[in-house]
């Protein structure tokens, strides 16, 4: 048996407190309250671990992981034990002095959403009025600190026909790299699938403009481009492929292979307040659950893509046909490729219904 490496890197969903609304959050559709956030000496004590097991980076999320209080203190503690560090945030509710703060500690990178290339647009999808100004005067701030800077792209049926005006917007934010990355269908995206589903020939259009724009900027600004899955032929390695790379861990300390792994039925998640982070990577029941290529079903198992796509996405299969060990209908080798290919054409072609805004309701 191959010997399972450490991850590179790992996710600190600090809370789900978030001021924006977004429509095609992570997030899962029961947010976990302050109340059940891990305390500090907790968190630091994860990050430890996670240098002590080899991991390179540490990405602070949410939510919006300002809403943290502490965050200065977990930041100085993750810089103390050498790790790189990533803020991903929604530039609303982090002054400048608190930035500075954070730059003075010693904060490597910065990732920023934005919604679209236009106020009135980008406020509405956010549920947030303000919000794009913010972020630009955010950004701003960010590269007057020297900060590297991306900005996150989510594009779907409200936006993709300004992809090319939301990158050009990047570009003149100051981004060294942009992320563009079509909405994936779990958790509220999923909740929210048909007010977000865009037509085909939106999608094909958007994918030659990306490559247009990507030609124009490089060397300059790197683009990256997540595939939307309803619409391809082959999955994506989601997370790296589950249990390869990449852990998660939420705000009450169960420790995830993906952000939407919680919509998976059967699978019991080990929280770091009882466990040791290394012992849940390599032993995890939820993390063995799909870890290398042993659980596949046919055609996966014989496939020569088996550890490339690592399978595809277990979240959207479930999501897709109810069995999360099914072949991804994102592949077109799936009985149920063409089903879903029909399922996304009728609802891109269906008027969109309001939002279903992310919202705590308790």
């Amino acid at each position: 048996m191959t010997a399972i490496q450490p991850p590179l890197s790992m996710l600190l969903e600090l809370t789900h407190r978030c001021p924006l609304q977004c429509p095609y959050c992570s997030n899962p559709l029961e947010l976990a309250r302050a109340d059940h956030e891990l305390p500090t000496e907790t968190w630091c004590d994860v990050i430890t671990q996670g240098a002590e097991m080899g991991m390179l980076q540490v990405h602070f999320s949410g939510g919006e992981p300002a809403a943290r209080t502490d965050l200065e203190d977990l930041l100085a503690h993750t810089k103390a034990k050498g790790l790189y560090t990533n803020l991903i945030t929604s530039g609303v509710g982090l002054k400048p002095a608190r930035l500075a703060r954070l730059v003075a500690l010693g904060l490597d990178h910065v990732q920023l959403s934005l919604q679209d290339a236009y106020m009135k647009e980008a406020d509405r999808i956010a549920g947030l009025k303000g919000a794009f100004a913010t972020k630009q005067a955010f950004a701003a701030e960010i590269i007057e600190a020297g900060l590297a800077l991306t900005i996150n792209l989510v594009v779907h049926r409200h936006n993709i026909t300004r992809v090319g005006a939301m990158i050009e917007l990047a570009d003149a934010m100051g981004a060294q790299r942009v992320e563009v990355a079509h909405t994936q269908y779990y958790g509220w995206g999923l909740a929210n699938r048909a007010a977000l589903m865009p037509t085909r020939e939106e999608v094909e259009t958007a994918l030659g403009v990306v490559e247009t724009v990507r030609a124009h900027y490089r060397g300059r600004m790197r683009i990256d481009h997540v595939i939307p899955d309803y619409y391809a032929d082959r999955p994506k390695a989601c997370m790296g492929g589950w249990a390869q790379r990449f852990l998660v861990i939420d705000p009450s300390g169960d420790v995830l292979p993906c952000h939407a792994a919680k919509s998976l039925p059967g699978l019991t998640f080990d929280n770091v307040r009882e466990k040791r982070l290394s012992d849940i990577w390599t032993g995890g029941a939820a993390f063995e659950a799909y870890r290398g290529t042993q659980w596949m079903p046919m055609p996966c198992r014989d496939c020569d893509r088996r550890e490339i796509d690592w399978g595809g996405c277990r979240c959207q299969a479930f999501a897709l046909t109810g069995d999360a060990a099914a072949v991804d209908p994102a592949c077109g080798l799936s009985p149920r490729h063409a089903t879903v290919r029909d399922l996304a054409t009728s609802e891109a072609a269906a008027p969109p219904p309001p939002f279903r805004y992310r919202r705590m309701t308790r």
